[in-house]
């Protein structure tokens, strides 16, 4: 198998792995807490440390650090190698105990900032604030074992980090059956899974790191020009990363000021979307970043620029071919899904309705959310900083101005929709933008994989939207036949949509990945040709 190909195959497996245990754990949470003030004030605990995650550890710095360890291992002796990870890692830990700890002694302000909807409603507020205390540690642990998720990528390890969320999934399910009904106030429980995962997440990474020779020995470095060289580049990369967590972040907040269930009904319905969006989407972008880095760094040697272009290019045929039927899968199952991973007596139909138009709106913007995951990488790969910032700037400003307008007569599912045409708009400015540069220029064949790829979704969703029927009809089931009706609904239509397109002649060598072109490695003077 090719690697890119490969490596795609590992992450995407993995992650589709993190993500069954996901649904597990998330339909534990729907059955034994339901939708409420709760089970409201424990997502909001959950998702302070769980976007400060994405935005600073795995979204900004894993971004910042790779094309420069990528440099270090190529360019560098290693002891210099070693030094730099050193001092990276002490300076991370330095920067993540210090805004732990502000934000544990904060933790009441801090809730008022990602849910200012609870000033009014005391006892949630409360309740919030004390799992803010348990869950915010969770970031500490968390940065640093993204810091070595990002060393293992850039050495060709995808398997480990992408298996690592697993724990978190195992953790907190195991907490939900075992802890909870020992405690008080039983959601307390998924706060104390949240911190545990954290520890138990490290320590699973930190052999792997032990074996490439490159287990830190934590020092302070704000000076050394690596460390300086991430810091420069972790501000823009925050916002070139991260837009689309900052746009959930919005509806969290804005939620706050619905019907009670409103955050709980977006956290479903996200939940969802990431199935998808993580075993493609964020593979992608993991995957083919350290190439587009050596690209990027060898820019003007021969051949390099073509193969940034052609990496550009693959990854967006498997967006196209993989990311849209996603999205229109989901939007017309998602009363089915819902109903199959959710329905119980404490998430009951009206809950099914009301997440159902959530799901269909963040579904609507899967292929965009895939395209940023795809393209931020062809900027960060030629460390261009700029452009990624004011494109996200833009989407963020239309999220905002959507999410104000579309709140009061859709609810959260109007929240959702602004999301959704925010993620299209900054996935479409970024292409332009690198067509624009010239860095990306389509390859021959995309106006015939375009017609074939909407012939095949055309008939696929024609197909699911006969096969599902109401969602009132899947209410009313037995949930073993919920599950078994389900199954086959989807396995129908993947069929049928890969029928189509190799009855109008698509082959796997359309999507064969693009060769890497033997370059001269300016430091040590040796052929690099493969990742």
């Amino acid at each position: 198998m090719p690697k890119l190909t490969a490596s795609i195959a590992s992450v995407g497996g993995n992650t589709l792995l993190s993500r069954v245990l996901g649904f597990v754990r998330d339909l534990l949470i729907a059955r034994l807490f339901g939708a409420d003030a709760a089970t409201d004030a424990f997502f909001v605990a959950f998702k302070v440390p769980n976007l400060l995650r994405r935005l600073f550890a795995e979204g900004a710095f894993a971004t910042a650090m790779v094309p420069v360890l990528q440099q270090y291992r190529e360019a560098r002796s290693a002891a210099d190698l070693k030094d730099f990870v050193d001092r990276a890692a002490g300076s991370l830990a330095l920067v993540l105990f210090l805004l732990t700890g502000v934000g544990v002694l904060a933790a009441p302000l801090v809730v008022l900032a990602f849910a200012p909807g609870f000033a009014a409603e005391a006892e949630t507020h409360a309740l919030a604030a004390d799992m803010l205390r348990l869950t915010l540690p969770y970031l500490f642990f968390v940065g640093l074992t993204a810091f070595a998720g990002a060393m293992l990528n850039t050495y060709e390890r995808f398997g480990v980090p992408a298996f690592t969320p697993v724990l978190l999934n195992l953790v907190l399910i195991a907490c939900a059956l075992w802890l909870a009904p020992r405690l008080d106030e039983p959601v307390m429980a998924l706060a104390w899974g949240v911190l545990l995962a954290g520890l138990v997440q490290l320590a699973f990474q930190l052999p792997f790191l032990a074996r490439l020779g490159l287990l830190p020995r934590p020092r302070l470095g704000f000076q050394h020009p690596g460390v300086r060289r991430i810091g420069r580049v972790m501000g823009p990369a925050l916002f070139g990363v991260s837009v689309a967590q900052l746009a959930l972040l919005i509806d969290t907040l804005l939620a706050s000021f619905l019907a009670t269930g409103s955050i709980s009904w977006l956290y479903y319905s996200d939940r969802l979307v990431e199935f998808p969006l993580g075993i493609l989407g964020a593979a992608l972008g993991i995957v083919i970043l350290p190439r587009l880095s050596r690209c990027g760094r060898l820019g003007r040697q021969s051949g390099v620029g073509a193969e940034f272009s052609r990496t550009l290019d693959w990854a967006l045929r498997w967006v196209l071919l993989l990311g849209v039927p996603a999205s229109l899968g989901l939007m017309v199952l998602a009363g089915p899904v819902l109903a199959t991973l959710f329905l119980s007596a404490s998430f009951g139909a009206g809950d099914i309705a009301m997440a159902r138009q959530s799901l269909v709106a963040y579904a609507a913007g899967l292929a965009g959310f895939m395209v940023v995951k795809a393209l931020v990488p062809g900027y960060y790969g030629r460390q261009d900083m700029r452009t990624p910032v004011r494109i996200a700037l833009v989407a963020m400003a239309v999220n905002l101005a959507l999410s104000l307008a579309l709140m009061l007569p859709f609810g959260h599912g109007g929240l959702a929709a602004a999301t959704s045409a925010a993620a299209l708009l900054n996935g479409g400015l970024l292409l332009a933008g690198l067509m624009r540069a010239g860095v990306y220029r389509p390859a021959p064949g995309w106006r015939l994989l375009l017609l074939r790829a909407l012939a095949a979704n055309l008939v696929m969703t024609l197909l699911l939207w006969w096969l599902a029927g109401p969602t009132a009809d899947w209410v009313d089931a037995e949930a073993v036949a919920r599950a078994l009706r389900l199954t086959g609904v989807i396995i129908s239509a993947a069929m049928v949509y890969g029928a189509v397109l190799l009855m109008l002649g698509l082959r796997p060598q359309h999507l064969r990945e693009p060769p890497m072109a033997p370059v001269r490695d300016g430091a040590g003077g040796n052929a690099v040709s493969g990742l």
